[in-house]
């Protein structure tokens, strides 16, 4: 009651002032919340002057029923639950190392060479992910260097420290200016992943709310190459 009450506020809000209102609450992972949502919710509290924003960046998985989250950015493959999921935009996953790193010990053809290789690993994924004759393989992976953070291992890969496994959206602009190159593999395929928005119920969702999702939509259709 409370929710379509609040909803019904917002509507009539916006249909008065020709404008969104109210606050919007988006959680989004790092390093695509930084690059993406923030320019995004500034451009749209520009255009929209009763609107705010209150986002949470995180590569944890936060529970937006319980601290009350309007939409959240994730990029995964969704397990089954009672949030309603809305598909963004593709976002495979990309074997990518720097230009000096590839000048000075090569690359991989195949996912056994990786073995030959210097790998950086996040913590969550203990395994990478690829496809091969329709099939799920799961690769384990060794290096020097594993960090917390997707960011942290950009920076590391952009440095020339090894081959990172990372998502499309997150090295999209260091592939564009050649910071990063993408290295296929031969005998295999990288993890067809999606960034989504996930919503707490598909009853009374606030104009603030699919307006967002609908920019977002727009935003990620524009390669930045």
């Amino acid at each position: 009651m409370l929710e379509a009450r609040e909803a019904a506020a917002s509507a009539f809000a916006e249909r008065r002032e020709a404008g969104l209102s109210g606050v919007l609450k988006i959680t989004a992972p790092n390093l695509i919340g930084r690059s993406i949502v923030v320019p995004l919710a500034v451009r749209l509290m520009a255009e929209n002057p009763l609107l705010k924003v209150d986002l949470t960046l995180s590569d944890g998985i936060v529970d937006i029923v319980a601290v009350g989250i309007d939409v959240a950015i994730r990029v995964a493959t969704l397990q089954e639950s009672g949030l309603i999921a809305v598909k963004v935009a593709d976002n495979p996953r990309i074997l990518c190392a720097a230009p000096g790193h590839l000048r000075a010990y090569g690359a991989p053809q195949t996912l056994a060479e990786l073995d030959d290789h210097v790998c950086l690993t996040i913590h969550a994924m203990d395994a990478w992910v690829f496809s091969r004759a329709g099939e799920r393989v799961a690769k384990r992976v060794a290096g020097r260097l594993s960090a917390s953070s997707v960011d942290a291992v950009r920076a590391a890969c952009r440095a020339g420290a090894g081959f990172a496994l990372l998502t499309y959206w997150d090295v999209a602009e260091d592939l564009a200016n050649g910071s990063l190159v993408a290295v296929p593999i031969d005998d295999a395929e990288t993890e067809p992943l999606a960034i989504w928005a996930v919503l707490p119920t598909r009853r009374h969702v606030p104009a603030r709310v699919r307006h967002f999702i609908d920019e977002m939509k727009v935003r990620l259709s524009k390669s930045p190459g």
